[in-house]
């Protein structure tokens, strides 16, 4: 059996899905398996490519469109391996990411998650500046991309990649599933990670009512780490986030203190 299934959902992004492939291929770390998965694609030229997708160490799923958590889900049921990594089909990852992140698995079982600093590309260029993690700081914002290895025994334990989170964010409160469980996170100091920068992706897309509802979500998957849930300071939160007052409330650290006075009523 392989050591690491890299899952790749696809969904008609074929224009992109053999550079991430290749830069799975690629790795130092030799023992791994990757699993694409076709999400129904309705792109004539993804569902072409992909039915005579032909590379080593690959193999296809094809299945009705389920949205990415359930695509994700439905590659690491496939998934051979002790350890999953999750791959979006349009980004890539450096050469030694498998080899140091399965060394940092091996060595600490209780770490759950490993991820490193990141790079991004595209419609925008260089280092991806994500704040450092901290386990109230995920309680606000997403401070893991989803490309993180991930030991297969920990998705199971957590249910797998959460179905209710239809319009996003599934990847985060898949690792508050893990930080519930009291796993440890290694980043790994160095960029491992692409991230593609593309226009009108879902995030930049979306709007504050419908963030302040994704969260909302958020809470009600995980009231061991919201105890206290306030509507109205998510909607305080994502007022000032969004507004071009931001700035100026970061350097005050209004985010912030919002953050921490709901964390201290736990």
């Amino acid at each position: 059996m392989p050591k690491v299934s890299i899952v790749i959902p696809c969904y008609n992004q074929g224009e992109f899905i053999e550079e991430a492939v290749e830069s799975a291929l690629a790795q130092t770390f030799r023992d791994f398996e990757i699993i694409v998965v076709n999400d129904g694609s309705t792109d004539e030229v993804t569902n072409r490519l992909l039915a005579s997708f032909k590379k080593p160490q690959t193999s296809i799923i094809t299945t009705e469109n389920q949205g990415v958590a359930m695509a994700r889900n439905t590659g690491i049921l496939h998934a051979r391996s002790e350890y999953i990594l999750p791959l979006d089909a349009d980004d890539r990852i450096g050469t030694t990411y498998l080899e140091k992140g399965v060394a940092i698995l091996d060595r600490d079982p209780e770490v759950g998650i490993v991820y490193c600093l990141a790079e991004c590309f595209g419609a925008r260029q260089g280092r991806w500046d994500i704040p450092d993690f901290s386990g109230w700081g995920m309680r606000f914002t997403n401070l893991i991309f989803c490309s993180a290895l991930f030991r297969k025994a920990d998705w199971e334990k957590a249910g797998g990649f959460n179905s209710n989170m239809k319009k996003g964010w599934e990847d985060w409160d898949f690792w508050l599933s893990l930080l519930e469980m009291d796993k440890k996170v290694f980043r790994i100091p160095e960029p491992l990670f692409y991230y593609r920068v593309a226009a009108g992706s879902r995030e930049r897309s979306m709007g504050r009512s419908a963030k302040v509802e994704m969260h909302v979500q958020l809470m009600r998957n995980h009231s061991r780490l919201f105890p206290f849930q306030s509507r109205i300071l998510l909607e305080l939160y994502y007022l000032l986030r969004d507004s071009n007052l931001y700035r100026m409330a970061k350097k005050v650290r209004i985010p912030y203190l919002i953050g921490n006075n709901i964390s201290n009523k736990q």
